[in-house]
């Protein structure tokens, strides 16, 4: 399978899709943060000394969504037309779980949108906690699904 970032030279480049046919793009991603138990209860009573750590995770999770083409070099800036994070509180062992789901109707899909916000949440979500536990876990990121495009839809098997 050729990669559609390089050109016949070899060099990098940024994919034109001027030709692609408009479609609604959903794609859900996935990320989860693990932590020791205090860090979670400390989460969960509100008691970080940051605020609502969740609230604070959601909110960044949406800006670095619509901010992605400004992160990763060979995306498109994308009208979204939704973006939505879940958390999953996991006591044992003790994790978040979050889950970004992003749409879009437009000429390219939205899965580095998706992972860039489950992605960035779990950041957020260490930065916030980081005083309280240095050695939390950020992994397991990944796209869960895809719909709409050229190619369809696509759902990973868990």
């Amino acid at each position: 399978m050729a990669l559609s970032h390089l050109g016949e030279d070899g060099r990098a480049k940024m994919v034109d899709v001027s030709e692609k046919e408009t479609t609604r793009r959903r794609a859900v991603a996935t990320s989860r943060i693990s932590m020791n138990e205090e860090t979670l209860r400390l989460i969960q009573a509100g008691e970080t000394g940051k605020g609502d750590v969740l609230a604070v995770a959601q909110v960044a999770g949406v800006q670095a969504a619509k901010r992605t083409w400004e992160l990763i070099p060979m995306c498109h800036p994308i009208p979204l037309t939704g973006v939505d994070l879940a958390f999953t509180i996991e006591q044992s062992p003790p994790a978040i779980v979050i889950v970004a789901t992003v749409t879009a109707t437009y000429v390219t899909g939205v899965e580095m949108e998706a992972l860039i916000a489950a992605s960035v949440a779990a950041l957020t979500i260490y930065d916030m906690c980081k005083s309280a536990q240095k050695d939390m876990i950020i992994g397991d990121t990944f796209l869960l699904e895809k719909t709409g495009g050229k190619t369809g839809g696509y759902r990973r098997d868990i």
